[in-house]
C-alpha cells in the first residue's frame, strides 16, 4: 500500500506551510500529493506551484470540477501539467455538488453520470492527440453546421496515459468509476464498511468493462492525528464531519449524509443534518458519534495507526491519502512522519 498527502484547499492563510508539508512528503517518499478546489483556489495552479518545488512526488487534482471546464480545456491542462512536472500528474475529476455547479458555475446538475462518462471519453480522446470529434448527449464536437473542424492537441504530455481518477460516493457513480477510470477518490472511508459501501460497486464496474481490480487505485483520504488521547483527537474532527454530513448539500441531496446512513448511522445523520441546517453548528458537531469519527480517520499512537492501515489494506485500499492535522507546521510534519513510521510498522511498505 502506498501513501499520499492531501493539502486540501489553498488560500486559508497557511500556504507556505502547505508547501513545506508537500516538500517533506516528497522527501519521505510519499507517492502523490493531492490538492482540491471548490469555489476558492483552483487545483491546477496549486499543483503547478508544488510540482515546481518538489522532485519525485506525483501531483494530483482531487478534484478538478467537471462543471468548471469544458473537457478539451481539462485535457489541455492535464497534458501541460504532465509535461511540466516530468510525468508526475494525475487527473482527478468530479461533478462537485448542486449548489456549486448551479450557483457558482451556472451549470445544471442533471444527469451527472452521463455527463461524467462523456466528459471522460472526450478528455481521453483529446489527450491521445487524435483529432477531436465527438457526438454525445451533452457535447458535440465540432458543432454542426459551423466553421469548427476536428483539432488535435498540440502539446505532448510526458506519458502516453495520464492516470484518471473520479471522486465517487454513491453506488451508481462508484460502479461507473470502476468501469471508466483508473482509480477512485473516496472520502469518509471506513475500513469496516468499505466493501459494502464502495469496493463491491467498483468491482462490479471493473467486471462490466471486462477487467479485474488489478491495477485499479482505490484511494481514500483520511485525516491523521497522532497522540494518546483518542477522544480528544477525535474532537478535532467534529466540525469537519458535521460540515459534510450536515451541511454539504441540501436536505434532499447530501451525498455524505447518505454515505453515513449506509454505514449504519441513519438516526445520527438525520440529527446532525437537522441541527446544522437550523444553524446550530456546535450542536451538529456534538451530535457526531465518536465511533463515526474514529472509523473514518486515523487516530492515536503510531502502533494503533499501523493496525488501522492493515485493516484498510485488507479492505482493498491501494493508496492511503493522509490529511495530517495540527495547529502548527511542526505538528503537521510530525503527523506526516508518523504516517511513514506507521506504514513501515504495518509491514505494508
Amino acid at each position: 500500500m502506498r501513501l499520499g498527502i492531501n493539502l486540501g484547499y489553498w488560500g486559508a492563510g497557511m500556504d507556505g506551510d502547505n508547501l513545506a508539508v508537500a516538500q517533506e512528503a516528497d522527501r519521505l517518499g510519499y507517492d502523490v500529493c493531492w490538492a482540491a478546489e471548490a469555489y476558492g483556489s483552483d487545483a491546477p495552479t496549486v499543483l503547478s506551484w508544488v510540482a515546481a518545488q518538489t522532485e519525485s512526488i506525483d501531483v494530483g487534482s482531487a478534484i478538478m470540477q467537471i462543471p468548471a471546464r469544458q473537457p478539451a480545456m481539462t485535457a489541455m491542462t492535464a497534458a501541460t501539467l504532465d509535461s511540466l512536472s516530468g510525468g508526475r500528474f494525475r487527473l482527478g475529476l468530479g461533478v462537485s455538488g448542486p449548489q456549486v455547479s448551479e450557483g457558482w458555475y451556472g451549470v445544471k446538475f442533471d444527469k451527472p453520470l452521463a455527463r461524467t462518462r462523456e466528459y471522460v471519453e472526450i478528455v481521453r480522446r483529446a489527450m491521445s492527440r487524435e483529432r477531436l470529434s465527438y457526438e454525445g448527449q451533452h457535447w458535440t464536437l465540432p458543432l454542426p453546421d459551423g466553421p469548427g473542424k476536428p483539432i488535435k492537441l498540440t502539446v505532448h504530455p510526458q506519458r502516453e496515459h495520464i492516470p484518471l481518477y473520479i471522486a465517487a460516493i454513491g453506488p451508481k457513480n462508484l460502479e461507473q468509476t470502476g468501469e471508466i477510470a483508473d482509480g477512485a477518490l473516496l472520502i469518509f472511508p471506513s475500513a469496516e464498511h468499505l466493501e459494502e459501501t464502495a469496493v463491491k460497486y467498483l468491482r462490479a464496474g471493473r467486471e462490466k468493462a471486462g477487467k479485474t481490480m488489478e491495477g485499479f487505485d482505490v484511494c481514500p483520504t483520511l485525516p491523521l492525528a497522532v497522540g494518546d488521547d483518542i477522544f480528544g483527537l477525535a474532537d478535532m474532527f467534529r466540525p469537519y464531519t458535521a460540515l459534510y454530513v450536515g451541511g454539504m448539500g441540501s436536505r434532499k441531496q447530501n451525498f455524505y449524509n447518505q454515505l453515513a446512513q449506509r454505514m449504519g448511522y441513519e438516526k445520527e445523520a438525520a440529527e446532525i443534518q437537522d441541527k446544522y441546517l437550523s444553524g446550530d453548528k456546535n450542536g451538529a458537531a456534538a451530535a457526531v458519534p465518536h465511533q463515526l469519527i474514529d472509523q473514518t480517520t486515523l487516530l492515536g499512537s503510531v502502533e494503533r495507526i499501523a493496525e488501522r492501515m492493515q485493516e484498510y489494506a485488507a479492505a482493498g485500499v491501494t493508496t492511503l491519502t493522509l490529511a495530517p492535522a495540527g495547529f502548527t507546521l511542526d505538528e503537521r510534519i510530525t503527523a506526516l512522519r508518523a504516517g511513514t513510521d506507521a506504514l513501515e510498522r504495518s509491514g505494508l511498505a
